[in-house]
């Protein structure tokens, strides 16, 4: 797919339609959205400066199936629309991108970011001086699968660096270091990678998307953990064994419909992290895992995101 033409679609519409309006344009493109310039790697917002309008930016490839996406999003807006104040119908506008136009127009905005203590994600294109101790993580997100910074993604990697150095929830533990974890949505391959440098030495990451794994196994090989690291497709309850950790960084309704898929992959002892989380959502995952042989470590919260953590029952 070199040089592939992309259209970029945007779409004007008052603040308080921005969530509705991303979470439809993602659905439909399988990417990530920009809003006014900003983006974003998830399925909501995380902080965006209020303004009365904004232009909220989908990318879909330029081909055949085009035109009927676009009425799509035309229908979408005028059938929703009404219900927002402010809203006046704007036709949605078109442009058409390069690749790697595409690529340069979100690039700009990944920086190398600090993480915890230790932990540092460092966009291939960018130049970054670590400190002593530092672990680096090289990525390179590809289109569509995040770029690992967003509220969800930096509670999970609090949580796995604070696990792997006993601190925390973990500062009592006596245990031995963890060795096996179970990275379910892997995305970008992000959060397995930080378990391989953290010092996990067998990882499997999991992801209904076969695109993304390839954009995983490039991120394992440019970080050198790609022996480390097992990618595959294979549904949650056919996984074989079980894992000293399992991270789910999903949204919280199929968190709680793979409660017990996500449970018996768990070494009695072990670890689960859940993120991907509304704050709003947390009493219904709280609900969801209860009277499963799980017991709660840990509520972690940034912006309007939470992060739960939990120890399965020896």
């Amino acid at each position: 797919m070199e040089n592939m033409e992309w259209a970029e679609i945007s779409c004007i519409v008052p603040a308080a339609m921005v969530d509705e309006v991303a979470e439809f344009l993602i659905e439909l493109s399988g990417s990530g959205v920009s809003i006014d310039n900003l983006f974003l790697d998830t399925f909501s917002l995380d902080t965006v400066e209020e303004t009365d309008m904004k232009t909220v930016k989908a990318y879909l490839p330029a081909d055949d199936a085009l035109s009927t996406a676009v009425d799509a999003i035309t229908s979408f807006l005028a059938r929703r629309g009404p219900a927002f104040d402010g809203f006046t119908f704007l036709q949605p506008t078109i442009s058409l991108l390069r690749e790697e136009d595409w690529a340069n127009n979100w690039k700009q905005y990944f920086k190398p970011a600090r993480i915890g203590k230790r932990l540092v994600i460092k966009p291939t294109w960018e130049t970054f001086s670590p400190e002593p101790g530092d672990l680096i993580i090289e990525l390179d997100p590809g289109m569509a699968f995040g770029t690992g910074t967003h509220a969800t993604t930096r509670l999970c990697l609090e949580a796995l660096e604070q696990l792997f150095s006993g601190e925390g929830p973990w500062a009592q533990d006596q245990g031995p270091t963890p060795s096996t974890v179970l990275d379910v949505g892997t995305g970008s391959g992000i959060l397995a990678i930080a378990a391989a440098k953290l010092g996990g030495r067998r990882i499997v990451g999991l992801d209904i998307d076969p695109r993304a794994l390839e954009v995983a196994h490039e991120n394992l090989l440019l970080n050198g953990v790609d022996t480390m690291v097992e990618l595959g497709t294979t549904p949650l309850a056919e996984v074989k064994g079980t894992f000293d950790v399992v991270l789910a960084n999903i949204l919280a309704e199929e968190l709680v419909r793979l409660a017990i898929p996500l449970i018996n992959r768990l070494e009695p002892g072990g670890t689960l992290v859940l993120s991907g989380i509304l704050t709003e959502r947390e009493e219904f995952v709280l609900s969801g895992f209860a009277g499963h042989g799980v017991s709660l470590l840990a509520a972690t919260r940034h912006d309007e995101w939470s992060c739960l953590c939990y120890r399965r029952d020896s």
